[in-house]
């Protein structure tokens, strides 16, 4: 039998109850000193037992042939020769406004295409956002042009931690240790109340420019998971009615915090072969790496060996977002994908940004004999973590972006003029002509003091007004004067 969300945060209630009152009784002056350290530990005993966790939301496909041919999904883009895509970090709503910036200037510049002026925010195709990054992602995704109206009212300069469980009490260190104090409900319904009113994947499905990852983490496989219809149909489970502010809350699911987010897998319910393809991924040892690791966790979630998977924030692996396109361009099966035959021959120019707003900000213990502390330690050990799986993950996407480069020109050259004119028209066409501007924006585009100011900004979901506007306006600074976005305008 299912229980609920409204069942589960009954209980869930019930059980703070009981803390708060060990935790009155562990304050009253007539408590016995010795019994104080007793009844913390009966707390902790009480969440051990509790079971308190997430439930599945997703659905089982109505498709029995799902997932058969998912490999190398195309990936919708401008029906030209310019192409754009965006990957914003993770960290809370300093991120989120940081890659809001980059996205409101690229509304206001221009670029000139076939003798006309055209937004580039227009040609923005691709689009990854990982924790605090995966909220902007999400939203414009929804909303296109239309998110960069309200997305601050709605997002930027509110409270989204109110309805989140964040005190320090033995309470909630009962519930950390027992496993996360958040359950994910409490912010999906929040994100629904604000932002998303409901919204499921089927309206990112029905108008699928930009292309949107969401990216979580497979805390059992260790791998990304990805909310993207491969993804799904490996598990064959209905990405469609499943809700985008799920999606989000899992990609922000941060250790402790939040209880892991549950999906249940259904391999029962579509083709039980495992596709051609998911092989010859898994067995593939010639690529990054991340492709092999993704379809071997997708092989055990389609073979019935994983009944439940359990996913935290998105940055824990990648904290960039770069795993889906790394991970689309390694699974598929063609020298162009995942773009179509025809997008592949028109394109001309592919800019691909990084907005990365850091990682938790630095404390001053390495400027002290003392430290760090035990708090402070393992966030260090987090962080480090973090980190490292962020280098490796853009030197992944370099590598992958550089090798798909080389195929593409190889595939082009080797078509005969007939054959593309039949494919995209008569005109001028030069298979060489075509080139991959990857970059990173970070605070540091802005000078080393206003770099220290922000990297000094929390990784909260809170934050002044007055400090959200700063990061906005940073952001379309830092956009400005990277080189590579100056040395992609100057190419074209």
């Amino acid at each position: 039998m299912r229980i609920s969300h409204n069942q589960s945060g009954r209980v869930h209630a019930r059980f703070m109850a009981a803390l708060k009152c060990l935790n009155r009784l562990r304050g009253k002056d007539a408590m016995p000193a010795f019994l104080r350290p007793v009844l913390a530990l009966l707390a902790i005993l009480i969440a051990s037992c509790a079971h308190l966790g997430n439930l599945p939301s997703n659905l089982a496909t109505s498709d029995p042939n799902a997932g058969v041919a998912m490999g190398g999904e195309p990936v919708a883009v401008v029906g030209d020769d310019l192409l754009v895509g965006l990957a914003f970090s993770g960290g809370g709503t300093r991120a989120a406004a940081f890659s809001f910036g980059v996205l409101k200037e690229m509304e206001r510049s221009t670029v000139r295409l076939r003798g006309r002026d055209v937004a580039l925010i227009d040609h923005v195709s691709l689009v990854s956002g990982v924790s605090g990054g995966s909220v902007t992602a999400a939203y414009f995704g929804l909303k296109k042009r239309g998110a960069l109206a309200d997305f601050r009212e709605r997002f930027l300069i509110k409270n989204a931690e109110e309805e989140l469980n964040s005190r320090v009490s033995v309470a909630n260190l009962a519930l950390g240790l027992g496993g996360g104090i958040n359950q994910d409900y409490r912010f999906r319904n929040w994100l629904d109340a604000n932002l998303f009113e409901g919204a499921t994947f089927s309206s990112l499905l029905a108008n699928p420019r930009p292309y949107v990852w969401i990216n979580a983490t497979d805390i059992y496989n260790g791998t990304p998971f990805l909310f993207v219809r491969p993804q799904f149909s490996g598990f064959c489970s209905n990405l469609a009615e499943y809700p985008i502010s799920a999606a989000v809350a899992a990609s922000a699911a941060v250790p402790v915090a939040f209880l892991p987010i549950v999906l249940e897998t259904y391999p029962d319910k579509c083709s039980p072969n495992v596709p051609d393809w998911l092989r010859k991924a898994q067995q593939n040892k010639n690529g990054s790496g991340q492709a092999q690791a993704w379809a071997q966790a997708t092989i055990h979630y389609r073979d019935g060996s994983m009944k439940y998977i359990k996913l935290l924030d998105g940055g824990m692996v990648d904290n960039y977002g770069l795993s889906g396109l790394t991970i689309a361009r390694e699974t598929a099966e063609t020298p162009y994908g995942p773009l179509t035959e025809r997008e592949a021959l028109k394109l001309r120019r592919m800019l691909f940004l990084v907005v990365d707003s850091g990682n938790d900000p630095k404390r001053d213990w390495a400027q002290k004999l003392e430290g760090p502390s035990g708090v402070q330690f393992i966030a260090a050990l987090a962080s480090v973590g973090v980190d490292a799986a962020a280098r490796a993950s853009y030197s992944a996407f370099q590598a992958t972006m550089q090798d798909w480069l080389n195929k593409l020109i190889r595939w082009r050259c080797g078509l005969s003029r007939a054959e593309v004119t039949k494919r995209i028209g008569p005109g001028a066409w030069n298979c060489r002509d075509v080139q991959f501007y990857i970059g990173r924006l970070d605070f540091d585009e802005l000078g080393p003091e206003r770099s220290a100011k922000l990297n000094a900004v929390p990784t909260t979901l809170k934050l002044p007004v007055e400090t959200v506007d700063e990061l906005i306006a940073a952001g379309g600074e830092a956009l400005l004067t990277s080189p590579t976005y100056r040395q992609f305008l100057n190419k074209l």
